[in-house]
């Protein structure tokens, strides 16, 4: 018979939620480099008459969501209102479907509002007293807006000077209307609907008459190219905050403040982090979600290394690169022509591939790398389309960019693994 064999060293299996969060529009757990646009949204909420109101805007994955929810208690502690949604193409559809969008979300924030008490008294041997309370709800705005006479921007107006009334009794400073992919607001000339414009029309009106609501809206950079077309006071009426990646310190706090904060504060735990945070930054490109989406990848791994006392962690680059390709880019590369991606691989090869590029420099490089280079005309059509399906987008210098971060290193590997 065998004597007892004494118990190996207990080694505790490190069990740990991953905070990391790379999903659309997710809060991440450490929000970075984004102190200057709070401030500035804070500023705006103490305008007495509202004068400027927000635009954010940025490329896909630098945080515009995120960002605009963080927003929302900001005015709520400040004695603010907050009603919004996305912005969808239906909802801009024409100027009434706006109207009804607007006035469904108000509805949100004015349905507990008691406009009118009534007493109603039964009829019979024992009459009953019934206390009615009617309140400024959806039904109620629609009633209104149908009964007013005039264009639509007309009805809408009327329907938001009766909500500022009511909300007077109750001691809030204002109400913030924040709409999210608001890019997709456009006007129909061709359908006589003028969503857009109508938007800015009326909120300009009611603003000039002392009316405390702010406008915030958040979409791609084709936003406010959109909003100085349909109106050319926008460019007075907005405030722009343009979203970009963020700088490498903001971008090593990312990663590590999650690591260092609550259960994770253990020293031999933020090691490894401490060592890779450099080669994600660089990966990452300072954008805010793809800095989310490799550290989630590395969690588990950096766990079984910690677990096994390994300090030393390298990042599978190649791995983790090709997963977010699947994720991030394949679809909207699927989306394009081969003539497309001949032209997207030219941009991808010019040295100004991540900050903007012109027609004539694609021309120019199409000579040196394609046995059939592009003319002028040819290119600038094509950037057209490739604006309509938010791959490119055309600046106010007349110039272009990828609407998509690191568009550029993504089309670069796909010659890779061809």
């Amino acid at each position: 018979m065998h004597p007892p064999q004494k118990p190996g060293p207990l080694r505790l299996k490190i069990v740990l939620a991953n905070p990391f969060r790379p999903g659309a529009g997710h809060l991440p757990p450490y929000l970075a480099g984004r102190k200057g646009e709070s401030e500035e949204f804070r500023r705006l909420l103490k305008q007495d008459v509202i004068l400027e109101n927000m635009v954010i805007t940025g490329l896909r994955g630098v945080g515009k969501t995120v960002l605009l929810d963080t927003f929302h208690p900001e005015a709520i502690q400040t004695g603010w209102g907050w009603v919004g949604d996305n912005i969808s193409e239906s909802s801009s559809a024409s100027e009434e479907r706006l109207a009804i969008r607007l006035m469904t979300d108000l509805a949100v924030v004015t349905s507990s509002i008691v406009i009118k008490k009534q007493e109603l008294v039964g009829i019979g041997f024992r009459p009953e007293k019934r206390h009615v309370q009617q309140t400024y709800d959806f039904e109620m705005m629609l009633d209104l807006f149908q009964k007013t006479p005039g264009l639509v921007s007309d009805k809408l107006k009327r329907v938001l000077e009766c909500a500022w009334q009511c909300m007077q009794h109750q001691s809030r400073r204002g109400l913030v209307f924040a709409y999210d992919e608001a890019q997709n607001l456009s006007d129909h000339a061709i359908r006589n609907e003028y969503p857009l414009s109508l938007l800015l029309d009326v909120f300009q009106s009611i603003q000039k008459k002392g009316i405390p609501f702010l406008l915030v809206l958040a979409g791609l950079p084709t936003l406010f190219a959109k909003l100085v077309a349909a109106r050319t006071f926008s460019e007075r009426m907005f405030r722009v905050i343009f979203l970009d990646r963020l700088d490498e310190s903001d971008s090593s706090a990312a990663i590590l403040e999650p690591i260092r904060s609550g259960s994770l504060s253990v020293n031999h735990w933020a090691k490894p982090w401490e060592a890779l945070a450099p080669a994600i930054v660089r990966t990452s490109g300072g954008y805010p979600y793809f800095i989310q989406f490799i550290c989630r990848e590395m969690f588990d791994m950096v766990c079984q290394a910690v677990e096994n006392d390994v300090f030393q962690v390298s990042i599978p680059i190649d791995a983790i690169l090709r997963k977010l390709d699947t994720d991030f880019y394949a679809g909207r590369w699927a989306r394009t022509t081969d003539r497309q991606r001949e032209l997207l691989t030219v941009i991808a090869h010019l040295d100004s591939a991540e900050d903007e590029f012109t027609v004539q420099k694609i021309v120019e490089k199409s000579r040196q790398l394609l046995a059939k280079p592009f003319r002028a005309s040819h290119v600038s059509q094509m950037l057209g389309t490739l604006g309509d399906a938010g791959i490119v987008y055309k600046n106010r210098h007349g110039k272009y960019s990828f609407a998509v971060p690191l568009l550029g290193r993504f089309i670069l590997r796909q010659q890779h693994y061809e």
